[in-house]
């Protein structure tokens, strides 16, 4: 037994008529504004698909409000430009290098001591931090005197140590 449950009910004068002429896109404003949901699409589409023509169902009047204009973006972009030219420029990020370093036990336990002198200023700092105004502070002196530091230093083998055999 077939089910005709589904399928629309086609009476003889029905069929014989011609259908309806298509309906003409009318533009989006004189839309009701529940056309234009995609949910009453979705609901609209199976009544198009029958064959019978539907019966024609009551339609509000379009009112003749016209349609909210839309925000043009030149007023927002003049605003960000003036909060651009407030602002002053970034400098421009300084890239970060690492390197490693050998260095005897003792000048090590130094930067330890300069740590703890700093914590105890209320300044705390790190390890990279005090090299760092180690260096800039060499920088500062004179060239004789740069050379005259540099060469107080014992030379040191450079590179990893040896592993200890055990």
């Amino acid at each position: 037994m077939a089910d005709d449950t589904n399928k629309p009910a086609v009476s003889a004068a029905s069929a014989t008529e011609k259908p309806a002429p298509a309906r003409t896109a009318k533009p989006r404003s004189a839309r009701p504004a529940a056309a234009r949901t995609t949910t009453a699409r979705k609901r609209a589409a199976p009544q198009a698909r029958t064959a019978a023509p539907a019966k024609q169902t009551a339609r509000k009047p379009v009112s003749a409000k016209p349609a909210p204009a839309r925000k043009t973006a030149a007023p927002a972009k003049k605003a960000t430009t003036a909060k651009k030219v407030a602002k002053p420029a970034k400098p421009k990020k300084v890239k970060l290098v690492r390197d490693s370093f050998t260095m005897p036990e003792n000048e090590y336990a130094l930067i330890a001591e300069l740590k703890k002198r700093c914590l105890a200023k209320g300044v705390p700092a790190k390890k990279s931090e005090i090299l760092r105004a180690a260096v800039a502070g060499l920088a500062k002196l004179s060239d004789a005197s740069a050379v005259a530091a540099i060469r107080r230093l014992p030379v040191i083998k450079t590179g990893r140590p040896a592993k200890s055999a055990k």
